[in-house]
Parts: C-alpha cells; sequence; structure tokens
C-alpha cells in the first residue's frame, strides 16, 4: 500500500501507479533526496521535533541505503512511486517507526525542489567543468595559428583575410559567456532552499529553515511558501542557457562539416572520430559534428517541453510539473556528451593551413585594402572603394589577382598607386595591420588568449573546478 494511501478505500489501479510513477528517471537524485533529508532530520532533532535516538537512527540508515546504492548492492524498487517513496519505505523497513517520522514537517513538494536544486548545482559544476577544457582547447590551438592566413567568411562568401587564431577566439568568447550563464543560474539556484515550505503553505512545526539552508549550502531560503514548492524558473534559465550553448557547438559543428569538405579541406578530422560509408568507400564523414548540430534542436525541445508545461499552471503545486525532470535531465545529458565528444573531435582534427593560404589568396579578400590603401593618402572613401571594385571586376575579366597586377595596370585606375601597393595589400600585411582592439592581428589575438585565460580562471575558481 501507498504511503499516502490512508484516505483511501483501495489499491491505486496499477496502469494508473505505472503512468503516475517517476522513480524510472527520478532515482538518479537518489543522493541529493538522502543529503536533504539527513540535513532536515539534524534540523529537526535540533528543534526538539525528533528525539536525538531518532536522528541517529534516521541518519546511520539514511547513510546506509546511500552506500548500499552506489555499490549496487541495493536495486530501485520499479513499483515505488518516485525515489522519495522508495528511501523513506526502504528507511523505515530498515530501522522501524523512526524512519516514519523522516518526513515530519515537509511535504513531497519542497522535497522535489529541493531535490532538483541540489541534482543540477551538482551537473552546472560538471557542465563547467568540460566547458573550461574545451576553451583550453581553443586557446592552445589559437596560440598554435596566430599566422595562420584563412579568408574571414560573411553571407559564407570570401571577405576579408583572418586568422585561424582569430576565428577560433570568436568561439572561445562564445563559451566563456556559456560559462558566465550557467554559473549565474546556479547562483540563482543556491540562492533559496526551498524546503520547510511544505506542500505550499509551511508548516506548525518549529522548524529553522536557515539552519537547513546552512546545512546543504544554500545562501537563504525562500521568502513564499507557495514560491517555493511552485518555482521552476531555475529549470527555465538552465534549460535556456544550455539552448544557448547547444547553439555555439552546433555553429562551430556546421564549420567543421564544411571545412571538411572537399570544397574547403580546411580541416581534417581524425578517423577515430569520422565515419565511413556503406557504398561509397572514398567517404570520410564528420558524423560527430552532425549529431552535435542535429542533437542541438533536441535540446530546444526539452527547453520548449519546460515552458508550455509551465505557462498555465496555478499556484501551487501541480503534477504537471513531474515533467519537468526528464526535460531537464535530457537537456543536461545532451549537453554533457556533445561537450565530451566535441572536445576530443577537434582537438585531434588536422588544420590545413596551406589549404586555407590558398583560399584566403583567391577570393580578392584583399580589396579593402586596397580602398584603405588609396583613402590613407588622401582619396575619399567611397571614391577609393569604386576604384578597388572596378579593380576587382578588371581582375576578374581578365583571370588576374590584385597582387598580379603590374603597376602601369594599377595606375591606369587611379594615378596615386605605387610600388608600395603590393605589400600594403599582401594577405600577412592585411592580417598584421588590423590591429585595432579585438583584431586579428597576431599581436591583438595574443591579448585577447591572455585575456581569456585569466577570466577562465576566475570561472574555474569560483566554480571550483
Amino acid at each position: 500500500m501507498a504511503l499516502w494511501a490512508g484516505r483511501f478505500s483501495k489499491e491505486i489501479d496499477k496502469q494508473v501507479n505505472d503512468f503516475n510513477s517517476s522513480i524510472s528517471f527520478d532515482n538518479r537524485m537518489f543522493e541529493q533526496d538522502i543529503r536533504g533529508s539527513i540535513a532536515h532530520a539534524t534540523m529537526l532533532a535540533q528543534q526538539g521535533i525528533l528525539s536525538p535516538a531518532d536522528r541517529d537512527a534516521i541518519v546511520a540508515g539514511l547513510t546506509g541505503i546511500l552506500a548500499d546504492l552506489k555499490e549496487g548492492s541495493l536495486l530501485f524498487d520499479p513499483d515505488a512511486e518516485d525515489i522519495h517513496m522508495f528511501v523513506e519505505a526502504e528507511l523505515t523497513a530498515r530501522i522501524g517507526d523512526a524512519g516514519k517520522r523522516l518526513h515530519t514537517a515537509r511535504s513531497r513538494n519542497d522535497q522535489v525542489a529541493l531535490d532538483m536544486k541540489l541534482y543540477f548545482h551538482d551537473e552546472i559544476g560538471a557542465l563547467l567543468g568540460t566547458c573550461g577544457q574545451l576553451i583550453e582547447v581553443l586557446l592552445e590551438k589559437a596560440r598554435e595559428h596566430l599566422d595562420t592566413v584563412m579568408p574571414g567568411y560573411t553571407h559564407l562568401q570570401r571577405g576579408q583575410p583572418t586568422t585561424f587564431a582569430h576565428h577560433l577566439m570568436a568561439y572561445v568568447q562564445m563559451f566563456l559567456r556559456d560559462m558566465d550563464r550557467l554559473q549565474d543560474c546556479d547562483r540563482r539556484i543556491l540562492h533559496t532552499m526551498p524546503l520547510g515550505s511544505g506542500a505550499g503553505f509551511g508548516t506548525t512545526y518549529p522548524i529553522d529553515r536557515e539552519m537547513t539552508a546552512q546545512l546543504l549550502g544554500f545562501a537563504g531560503i525562500s521568502q513564499n511558501s507557495i514560491d517555493g514548492v511552485s518555482d521552476r524558473d531555475y529549470a527555465l534559465e538552465l534549460a535556456s542557457a544550455l539552448s544557448i550553448l547547444m547553439m555555439h557547438l552546433s555553429r562551430f559543428s556546421e564549420e567543421i562539416i564544411l571545412w571538411c569538405s572537399w570544397e574547403f579541406q580546411f580541416l581534417e578530422l581524425d578517423d577515430a572520430f569520422s565515419t565511413g560509408s556503406s557504398i561509397m568507400p572514398q567517404k570520410k564523414n564528420p558524423d560527430v559534428a552532425e549529431l552535435i548540430r542535429g542533437k542541438t534542436g533536441r535540446v530546444y525541445g526539452d527547453l520548449m517541453t519546460l515552458l508550455t508545461m509551465m505557462k498555465g499552471l496555478p499556484l501551487a503545486y501541480n503534477k504537471d510539473m513531474q515533467e519537468d525532470k526528464e526535460a531537464l535531465f535530457d537537456a543536461v545529458d545532451t549537453a554533457k556528451l556533445c561537450l565530451s565528444t566535441f572536445l576530443p573531435m577537434f582537438q585531434t582534427a588536422k588544420v590545413r593551413k596551406d589549404n586555407m593560404r590558398q583560399a584566403a589568396a583567391k577570393g580578392f579578400i584583399n580589396a579593402t585594402d586596397c580602398a584603405d590603401y588609396l583613402a590613407k593618402k588622401g582619396v575619399p572613401f567611397r571614391d577609393a572603394y569604386q576604384v578597388s571594385g572596378k579593380l576587382v571586376a578588371f581582375c576578374i575579366a581578365h583571370g588576374k589577382t590584385l597582387e598580379e597586377l603590374e603597376l602601369p595596370q594599377l595606375q591606369q585606375f587611379h594615378p596615386l598607386f605605387a610600388e608600395d601597393v603590393y605589400s600594403a595589400i599582401a594577405l600577412e600585411t592585411c592580417v598584421k595591420e588590423r590591429k585595432s582592439a579585438g583584431g586579428p592581428a597576431p599581436e591583438q589575438v595574443q591579448k585577447q588568449i591572455a585575456w581569456a585565460k585569466d577570466v577562465l580562471a576566475s570561472y574555474q575558481q569560483a566554480a571550483g573546478v
């Protein structure tokens, strides 16, 4: 019989029990559930609500259950309604009536709210650790490719020259923001402890919620008992932060897919992170990157599940909110899997520097530098822009690049062209002279790397990873 069955005259229908049950997916929160229960029992005894003997029996029993679950000698009961009922039933079976007193002054509503906050705090720590490792890999690759010239693109058309290091540092910025969002979400998770809200309307027992919060590492307690059990903002925030993180991974994956194609050949993935075709023997497919790109939509779906679930719920707790767990578990699991797989895939990839340089030479991506050359000699930029555009049209018509034009040909378009134009429009010069803060000049990228390294260290220190 269910622990809550006193009001009922018959057993719950088996199909309804299975439909209602969450033990199959919320059992992963067993450590957090037991941590919360130990803190709750400790507080109850401090307040004289539990005897010291009952407290000691409860703590010892819960500690034993935790150890047995970790080592696998105790299995979850598939007939239990949820992880909370499973732990309480197992505790009562082991220590008797003292186990029945554990639930004094609390409800499963505030218990599950607590478990989720503790669980996702732990998961954010793991995400921050892997995200930090990925940033470290990107920083190392950037250091190696400060002088690796490649085309910079807009509209997927060759635009202006940049370096592979500069390109990678754009992703470093994205992932640093992801870490910042995750830490900000975690700060709000630990800002308020919901336990003690009861079913949503407090309790008549003289509990000390601040003590429980301190034992569990929370900054404070929820200030309204209804909000304490009905708040899932942190779940929405976390799913949103993970969606943005996945979007960044997906954009990066899309570029890797392009770069690995024969049309680009900027990158070659290691065989360990590629697959072949069942019918085309020449294929080397970037399936890992493609799967990450595809799984991004899955995380978006998890966010939409949570938003849709919450949008019409009256206060306080509703059973609909049981659907929060599978969606958020999936979002976290997917992001962790994608991060941990993307990291070694990119770390072991071969950068084809020569192909990047050749592509940069063919796209007239120094046309702006040609216009800037004239502008620095006093020609209004818009006039210089038109001259450069006409030169590009001339080169296309005659199968040449700007560097291949002879000086007399250049001077036909403007008399201020001189011998120094060739050094001014050389790709390496184009990159090195882009010294504006945040630009692709190697000296600027080195500053970006140093800045990012300091920011990453501060995030890692704050997260303890």
